[in-house]
């Protein structure tokens, strides 16, 4: 799976960004995808993910019920729509697919980052003060 992210920009605090996720190669559909951020200095950390089917959403709680994760497997894409950003979401977001299609759900959400085997170039966010 090849994943080329996009959307980012620089924003007001308050403000709203939606990243979209385009993916080709093999069946998108198929895969767990998530999002996952890495601010300067800091590890990469998990923001939010969605089940293959789309039914299934799970976030982390910096960033739960700000951002709404979604997919249009027709579309091969993914979303992150964030809302009322704080200058600490500032960070290199990345999209990434599971390792393997038809993932168990529950285990690629405990396995956080090792659960992801496919990742995208990242699109930067910037929230200003």
């Amino acid at each position: 799976v090849q994943l080329q992210a996009s959307g980012g920009g620089l924003v007001q605090t308050g403000g709203s960004l939606r990243l979209s996720c385009a993916a080709s190669g093999r069946s998108f559909s198929n895969y767990v995808m998530g999002w996952f951020r890495q601010a300067p200095g800091k590890e990469r950390e998990f923001v939010a993910a969605i089940s293959w089917s789309g039914v299934s959403t799970y976030y982390d709680d910096s960033v739960k019920g700000r951002s709404t994760i979604s997919r249009d497997n027709a579309k091969n894409a993914v979303y992150l729509q964030m809302s009322r950003l704080k200058p600490e979401d500032t960070a290199v977001y990345y999209c990434a697919a599971a390792r393997e299609p038809v993932g168990d759900w529950h285990r690629i959400i405990a396995s956080g980052m090792s659960g992801f085997g496919f990742w995208g170039q990242g699109t930067l966010v910037t929230v200003s003060s």
